[in-house]
Order: C-alpha cells, then sequence, then structure tokens
C-alpha cells in the first residue's frame, strides 16, 4: 500500500474540501496520484448524486453580487438539502464564490461549464456532493443590467434580490437598497402592470368574475366591477405600484422619484428558497 503523507492529505483537502480519511484513502487508491484523487472523489460525487437525484433541495444560500461599476448583477442559489448544511461558514463561502463567477456570465448553461479553480462549475457541485454527502446544485440564476444596480440578501441567504435604476444619482445605492428589500419582503409578480403576463391577467379576472357570481352581481356588470379588481391586483402585485414598505403613504414610485424627478426603477430580479 502506498504511504501518503499528512500535507498531501492536507493539500487534496483545501483543493476538494473533502474530509481527511476522504483525501487519504482517495490518495491512496490513486497510489499517490494527486490529479487521479480528485477524479476518484469527483466520481464519489456522482455516486452520491445518482442516488440523491430525486431528492429535494430546497436549503441553500441565494447570493447577490453586483459589480464594480453597478452596472450588472446575479443571483446565485447553491442548494442543497438540509438547513444544517445551508449553514455551515464552508457552504456560504463557496456560494459566495460562485456569485462572484456567475457575474461573468450571462445564462445558468454558461456558469455552469465555467472553469472554476479547474474544474467547471458542474463538476465542483459533483465534487462537493460526495464531500458533504447531499444534493448540491444551482437553483436560481438570475442576471441584472442598468445604469444602476443595487442589492440585498434578507438575513439567512433565503432570498436576495437585484433593482436596477434608470440612472446614477447621489443616493443611488441608498434608493436601490430601499427598492431591493420592498422586492425580497412583498414578492412582486411583475415590475408594472405592462409587465404582467396575459395568463395572470385572464386568470385574475375569472377569479374576480367566480367570486363575483357567488355575490350574486348581475352577469352584465361582471366585467366592469372584474376589472376593478384587478386594478387592485397590480396595485399590491407589482413592485412600482404597491406601498413603500417603509413608508405606506406613497407608492415605491412615488419614493423613487423623491430621490429624483426623472429616476425610475427599470426593472428587479429575485431568487427565494423554499
Amino acid at each position: 500500500m502506498v504511504k501518503v503523507t499528512a500535507s498531501e492529505v492536507n493539500k487534496l483537502r483545501k483543493t476538494t474540501g473533502a474530509g481527511m480519511m476522504d483525501c487519504k484513502n482517495a490518495l491512496v487508491e490513486a497510489e499517490g496520484d494527486f490529479d487521479k484523487a480528485i477524479e476518484i472523489l469527483r466520481k464519489k460525487g456522482q455516486k452520491v448524486a445518482a442516488k440523491r437525484a430525486d431528492r429535494e433541495s430546497s436549503e441553500g444560500a441565494a447570493i447577490a453580487k453586483v459589480n464594480d461599476s453597478n452596472t450588472e448583477g446575479v443571483i446565485v442559489s447553491l442548494n442543497c438539502e438540509t438547513d444544517f448544511v445551508a449553514k455551515n461558514e464552508s457552504f456560504v463561502e463557496l456560494a459566495n464564490q460562485l456569485a462572484d463567477l456567475a457575474l461573468n456570465f450571462d445564462s445558468k448553461d454558461s456558469f455552469l461549464s465555467a472553469d472554476f479553480n479547474g474544474l467547471s462549475v458542474q463538476e465542483k457541485l459533483l465534487e462537493q456532493t460526495g464531500v458533504i454527502g447531499e444534493k448540491i446544485e444551482i437553483g436560481g440564476f438570475e442576471k441584472l443590467s442598468a445604469p444602476f444596480v443595487g442589492s440585498y440578501i434578507h438575513a439567512g441567504n433565503k432570498i436576495a434580490t437585484l433593482v436596477g435604476l434608470s440612472k446614477v444619482v447621489g443616493n443611488a445605492p441608498i434608493v436601490a437598497k430601499d427598492v431591493a428589500m420592498q422586492a425580497a419582503a412583498m414578492n412582486p409578480v411583475a415590475l408594472n402592470e405592462e409587465q404582467v403576463d396575459q395568463e395572470t391577467i385572464d386568470k385574475e379576472i375569472e377569479i374576480a368574475k367566480d367570486q363575483l357570481r357567488q355575490e350574486g352581481k348581475p352577469e352584465a356588470m361582471l366585467d366592469k366591477i372584474a376589472q376593478g379588481k384587478l386594478k387592485r391586483f397590480f396595485k399590491y402585485n407589482t413592485l412600482v405600484n404597491q406601498d413603500f414598505i417603509k413608508d405606506s403613504k406613497v407608492s415605491v414610485a412615488q419614493y423613487v422619484k423623491s430621490a429624483d424627478a426623472d429616476l425610475e426603477v427599470t426593472g428587479f430580479a429575485r431568487v427565494a428558497l423554499g
């Protein structure tokens, strides 16, 4: 049997994050070949992943990152099976490293194929599946570009949001963060009424009509009353029309314009775990 040194085991441990005994056993099996030992650990991850493919990975860490010029942001959620793993410092650190890398890519597929310290992101996830013993995968991937992009991560990394503003103003970081907090707390379905998809609109109108019929309203009045209910739906469920959570006397759009008369929210992204 090939003898491996403590320094070799430690090097493999630092590279992969695997436990000491897993690293030692992999090096022994690989007869001291470092790259082969990494491959052995990765294959272990593939076996674990295959066994746990049908498991739910609803826990994890949702991380939002913005580039240095505040013109692009990304949200990545690194998903796992249990809250115990989600709160692990190494797991959260990996999620942050992956989100930093994701800033350079425009799609989830291209990101998963990207190089991460000599492995693709997808290969790294398989490796960590073997290390941790749980299903590990990228859940959400959202990208946002705007003249100014701000972010917010809710306590515990359960919700992450991005908000785009139409121009750079003096207090843009505060405004963007406030609106990003709004999006995290209130979970709007769209930015404004124009961006609500027709399927959702049709569904809301039908729900409203069914309620009105049960209340005994005449059929001839249903369309008009349902349109009124639809307007209320837009108010409560579209970001710029919602009451601002820090001051319910104004809408989000009005709050944004209080910072600059020409300032608007151009878009938002939200990823939530669970």
